[in-house]
């Protein structure tokens, strides 16, 4: 590992003030930290946000939710009005890690959460860091991507950030140039070959918070996992709707695990919008989801893995979500 300084903050200014290309923002660090130690990023200097305590906050107001970038996982799933308006929020974090990192984990470090694909993670100059190929394409890609939207196949691997799109949440970002907001999906996006990463966050940029708007609507979260508990999702969907004498309005359809970004199963989203949902339309749904994916070697399982978790996680809503 290579040595670093160790800088605290306590005022935002002067956090954003050391931000660089050779400085890295240092929050809960369960994800910096693996990085850091398996060589994947070197950063000269580490700025400690912890003392931002105005950036560790939930606030609910009539216009809906906000909350604070150094929010943990643990505070999002254990507080009384997520749970209750924004339950796929409270759902996911709560699926997200063990109770330990979701101590720990931020989220807005878990927005930037950076791929978990064994390539990447190990001693392989794959496409993601900056090489030629991606070696999970003809490799072992068990659970790697289904849906084709870069060189790379390797999965965004954080779990909130599926129900915050599912919830159209808009992510607070300020930076040398000033403030900007932008949707999730505006911030996850499939990497390029000018840009190598998960999101678009530039150097020099912060993310300080997240805003979800109120609605009258339901929403669950499911994951799907290679084991019983806290393993990253083979899938997961995210469905967001409002019940109005019957029928779905305003229905959002996110999949987790399939692809390089969250993904909005927009025909499967159409497919359902204005209609009363039953098993049957749950089913034809999740055959919608699919039906664009074209899976790899070893991965063709998650075909009906996604359609299967689409289905109930409609049924779901209807017979109970909050």
């Amino acid at each position: 590992m290579q040595p670093f300084i160790h800088i605290d903050v306590e005022q935002l200014g002067e956090a954003l003030a050391q931000l660089a290309p050779n400085a890295r923002p240092l929050a809960g660090g369960t994800d910096l930290l693996p990085l850091i130690k398996e060589g994947l990023i070197a950063p000269e200097r580490l700025i400690n946000l912890k003392a931002l305590a105005a950036l560790r906050a939930i606030r609910v107001d009539e216009a809906g939710l906000s909350i604070g970038a150094l929010t943990t996982l643990a505070e999002l799933e254990q507080h009384p009005d997520v749970r209750r308006h924004w339950t796929a929020l409270a759902e996911a974090a709560a699926l997200s890690a063990s109770p330990q990192l979701r101590n720990m984990a931020t989220l807005g470090g878990n927005l930037l959460q950076q791929a978990r694909c064994w390539y990447y993670r190990g001693d392989f100059h794959c496409w993601l860091k900056g090489g030629t190929h991606c070696h999970a394409r003809d490799g072992r890609n068990d659970v790697h991507a289904i849906f084709e939207q870069s060189p790379c196949v390797a999965v965004y691997p954080s779990d909130p950030p599926v129900a915050l799109l599912a919830l159209d949440a808009e992510v607070q970002i300020v930076g040398a140039q000033g403030e900007r907001r932008l949707s999730v999906a505006e911030l996850l996006q499939a990497p390029s070959e000018r840009r190598r990463a998960l999101h678009t966050l530039a150097d020099d940029e912060l993310i300080v918070g997240v805003r979800v708007p109120r609605t009258g609507g339901r929403s669950h979260y499911l994951k799907a996992m290679d084991r019983a508990v806290w393993a990253y999702a083979l899938v997961s969907v995210a469905v967001a709707a409002e019940i109005d004498q019957g029928a779905a309005r305003n229905v959002r359809i996110v999949l987790g695990g399939v692809a390089n970004s969250p993904l909005r199963a927009t025909s499967a989203e159409a497919l359902v919008e204005g209609r009363a949902i039953d098993a049957a339309l749950a089913h034809q749904a999740g055959e919608a989801a699919i039906a664009a994916a074209t899976p790899l070697t070893h991965n063709r399982y998650k075909l009906a893995l996604t359609r299967n978790l689409v289905a109930q996680a409609l049924l779901d809503l209807v017979a109970g979500g909050a």
